[in-house]
This record gives structure tokens, C-alpha cells and sequence, in this order.
């Protein structure tokens, strides 16, 4: 990476990852020249596979993106902390941040104006998913999956397979 590319960090939890995901990831790689995907350790959640395992389903499902290029530009990082002084630190110039639904926007919209005032020089980018993809959550594929309902449609197939051996039939 040199000085003059563009950066910019998609943070989430991404316990664990969806095809709404790689999709946003996908859309971050026309805009940036690279990204910084960045698993959160966040002490208030209670996730499903450690971070390890979210940074390896992660890598494990990038080869399925249309971005023929992504293994020179994409970075899985995990951290804690501000994102704000993340972002300072990595020296990004935007976080990248989906909105599926208008419900999400107010919660976002906060957290880029608390990211601003920490970070004045990175900029939010708000990113929407494919039409396909406005219903998903981590969450809810996990509740899907926890009672055995087919999740395949939804996740990466690295994905389905650690989820049928968290919850096998």
C-alpha cells in the first residue's frame, strides 16, 4: 500500500458472515484501493465463534467475491477499542458502514457523528447491500440455523459448514 491509496475499514462483528457482507465488501473494493476488514472484540457481545474463527470463516469465504483482485487489497484484522482511533491509527479514510433497512439508519447515523467528532478527517460511508440482501443479520441467520432451518441461501458455504457443526441436527 502506498501513501496515496485510499483506505478504508469495514468494521463488524460478523459472528458470522453473510452474503450481505460480501456484498458490502464487494461494493468497498469499486470505491477504495484498499480495505481493512476489521473483526470487533466486543465485550458487551456474546458471539457465537471466537474472533479467530470469524477472521478464518472470513478468509475462508473472500474468494467468492466478483473483485478478482481482492487477495492484494483486503486485510482481516481483529481489534478493540475506539474505531475512531483505529481508523486514526491505520491512517484510513473512511469507515464503511451498511444500512439494510431505514431502521438501521438512526443507530448508524449516531455512531457516524460520535466517529466524526473523534475523527474529523475519516468519513462514514454508508454503503446499501443488494435488494437480496436488505433482510439479513447475523443474528437472525444464527437463530435460523440454532433450529435447524436451511441457511444455505444466505451464508458462505465456509459458513453453512461451521454452522452445521455448532448446531447439528
Amino acid at each position: 500500500m502506498t501513501t496515496n491509496d485510499r483506505l478504508g475499514i469495514y468494521p463488524g462483528t460478523f459472528d458470522p458472515i453473510t452474503n450481505g457482507h460480501l456484498d458490502l465488501i464487494d461494493r468497498a473494493l469499486h470505491l477504495f484501493d484498499h480495505l481493512l476488514i476489521a473483526v470487533a472484540l466486543n465485550p458487551n457481545k456474546n458471539p457465537l465463534f471466537s474472533s479467530a474463527e470469524r477472521a478464518q470463516l472470513i478468509r475462508d469465504s473472500l474468494p467468492l467475491l466478483n473483485a478478482h483482485d481482492w487477495q492484494s487489497r483486503v486485510e482481516i484484522v481483529e481489534f478493540h477499542g475506539l474505531l475512531a482511533h483505529f481508523a486514526i491509527e491505520r491512517k484510513a479514510l473512511s469507515i464503511i458502514r451498511g444500512l439494510r433497512a431505514v431502521s438501521d439508519f438512526e443507530f448508524e447515523f449516531q455512531i457516524a457523528l460520535t466517529n466524526r467528532s473523534l475523527a474529523p478527517n475519516v468519513e462514514t460511508v454508508f454503503l446499501m447491500p443488494n435488494a437480496k440482501y436488505t433482510y439479513l443479520a447475523s443474528t437472525i441467520i444464527k437463530d435460523v440455523a440454532r433450529h435447524g432451518g436451511d441457511v444455505a441461501p444466505f451464508v458462505p458455504p465456509a459458513v453453512l459448514a461451521a454452522l452445521r457443526a455448532r448446531f447439528p441436527k
